[in-house]
């Protein structure tokens, strides 16, 4: 069976040169008014780990799949893919972010494949699913929540020529009705499905489903139902394995809900991850009170450099009052511990909770002076159909859910219950301080330090080569940044970027470029090497040596990867023959 598991764009998309689209059947089809270029951040435009899982799945089970990411591509470029692709299921990923894109798009495959069969699944369509259906003319089926075996069971059906109706898990029509078929038991043993890295080189996995704690935005539990379970060890270990050897850019974004929610799995996951030589740098989310010093030493020697927490407030009132269960103190402690073994922190901040008021936001803003986290990024309360925000709203009666179809907005972005002023207050606040905002910075002094409680580890001989070099002493940062290569740093070629920029600061540029291109021949595609070597070459073509103009070089290692590039895990070109299939 041919399968297309497409991720949607938000909306319909002009190119360049083109109108923006608006009325179409008396509703908007491009963006919401005010929309400004950035308003979605760079991780909308990923596809949805599910994709893979399911893709994973029905590839295991002998079907052809094809997975696209539409998220970006102007509607023009979507009407035509539609059209040449010829499948006979199709699959799309909705997000309240696209919910919009999907109506649009399953319109679309329907008028150019009438009698294919369109599937919606993901966390949006879960908690609208009877109401989607309902809405969505063009769409046959929902997926409800986890989704591995019931998009298989569809699969089968379809493939069978049997009427998809009555599979656990989904919501389907029966003539004019919409019906609700019996729920599905969540999977015991997680081991027991395929993996997407099998399959698919992605940067991102999951090594374990759900969350127990029960914050009142999130709507975690309605995705994977309440609790937490896990990947084996050994079924991770051997995905990273498989994976690894193939990602050109050896960096892995472990997008659990809470990694460290069992601390013992975690050491021993990384103990793992050494015992078998696995050399990656990788990031995960978390939560401050499920970390201890002995982990994150063991986590940073296995290869994590960024931690991500959900802190939200800097106010224990507002803590409390959206169930998060954590202290400022306990904040302020995991972030000390993670500094001390060198990786960095993120704290993924909210405006606009329940409780909110200026005296709390105030509080935020000491607080985040007090901890001083490496960076820091706020967003908006937004209420998400399945959360319990979205309940308590609609019981207050001042949320409708049928504005999720009627309105053209992005996310439903809104104080839970500010009053007016201190909502004006936030919204401008926000506004100017949108974005990554970077905070505290380790000295080199601090880093030699780290490298004393590390012992001879690349990246934190990286961290000091680096800070040497900032200081201008570029024996020093060579001497570090040689040993970091000599010890196996899993991004060689930010190790050469640095050799390369500090050729260029002894004002020898032959060996500067020597450099860059034994970096972009044995580590490309990291995006300060890109940008570099490019800054380099335009330089040259300017004459930029004999005509003395300045060459301004990135010199830095963050964990970053480069966005918005390959399919199928980003929004970048298709190939010629993506329509074809194999016989």
């Amino acid at each position: 069976m041919r399968i297309v598991l497409l991720y949607p764009p938000p909306w319909k998309i002009a190119d360049r040169g083109e109108s923006a689209y608006e009325k179409g059947g008396g509703e908007n089809d491009g963006p919401p008014k005010g929309y400004c270029e950035g308003d979605l951040d760079a991780d909308f435009y990923q596809t949805p780990y599910g994709l893979f899982a399911l893709g994973a799945q029905a590839i295991r089970a002998g079907h052809q799949v094809k997975v696209i990411n539409l998220s970006a591509y102007a509607w023009s470029r979507v009407e035509t893919i539609v059209a040449k692709l010829d499948a006979d299921l199709w699959g799309l990923s909705c997000w309240t972010a696209n919910r919009r894109g999907v109506r649009l798009l399953a319109e679309c495959i329907k008028r150019h494949h009438p009698k294919t069969h369109v599937v919606v699944g993901g966390p949006h369509a879960t908690a609208l699913g009877s109401e989607l259906l309902s809405r969505f003319a063009h769409v046959d089926t929902v997926c409800l929540g986890e989704s591995d075996i019931t998009f298989l069971e569809l699969a089968h059906c379809l493939a069978r020529g049997e009427p998809a109706r009555s599979i656990a898990g989904t919501v389907y029509r029966d003539g004019a009705r919409v019906v609700v078929a019996p729920r599905r038991q969540n999977i015991r043993d997680l081991d027991e499905l395929a993996w997407p890295q099998d399959y698919f080189d992605t940067h991102v996995m999951m090594t374990a489903r759900g969350c127990p704690w029960t914050c009142t935005f999130c709507g975690a539990d309605m995705t994977w139902g309440r609790g937490y379970r896990a990947h084996s060890i050994d079924s991770v270990l051997s995905a990273l394995e498989k994976v690894t050897s193939r990602l050109r850019v050896k960096m892995i974004q472990i997008k659990d809900d809470t990694f460290t929610t069992h601390k013992q799995r975690t050491f021993e996951l990384c103990r793992g991850i050494r015992e078998r030589n696995l050399n990656f740098l990788w990031s995960c989310d978390t939560r401050v009170d499920v970390l201890t010093g002995e982990l994150i030493r063991e986590m940073r020697l296995a290869g994590c450099q960024r931690l991500s927490f959900g802190v939200e407030s800097g106010s224990q009132t507002i803590l409390d009052k959206i169930d998060k269960k954590i202290t400022i103190q306990e904040i302020i402690e995991s972030t000390e511990l993670a500094k001390n073994y060198g990786i960095k922190v993120r704290y993924y901040m909210m405006l606009g909770n329940r409780g909110e008021t200026r005296e709390t936001f105030a509080e935020t803003l000491k607080f985040l002076e007090r901890a001083k986290p490496h960076e820091y990024i706020f967003s908006c309360l937004s209420i998400y159909p399945g959360t319990r925000d979205f309940r308590d709203a609609e019981k207050a009666g001042w949320l409708d859910q049928n504005v999720y179809f009627d309105s053209d907005f992005q996310e439903y972005k809104t104080s839970f219950d500010a009053d007016e002023d201190t909502t004006h207050m936030l919204d401008a606040w926000f506004h100017a301080h949108r974005g990554l905002q970077v905070g505290y910075r380790e000295t080199r002094a601090d880093f030699e330090r780290i490298l004393d409680r590390l012992g001879d580890y690349h990246a934190a001989h990286m961290d000091v080569g680096a800070a040497y070099y900032h200081e201008g002493k570029f024996d020093r940062a060579e001497h570090h940044i040689q040993r970091a290569l000599e010890l196996g740093y899993p991004a060689p070629g930010l190790c050469y970027n640095h050799l390369a920029c500090i050729a260029k600061a002894r004002g020898n540029l032959d060996e500067m470029m020597n450099w860059f291109m034994r970096a972009a021949q044995s580590d490309p595609q990291h995006r300060v090497l890109v940008e570099n070597v490019n800054r380099a070459r335009a330089w040259f073509k300017q004459g930029g040596p004999n005509q003395g103009l300045p060459l301004d070089l990135m010199v830095h290692h963050d964990f970053q990867l480069l966005e918005r590039t390959a399919q199928p895990t980003l929004p970048g070109p298709l190939p010629d023959d993506f329509a074809e299939w194999a016989e």
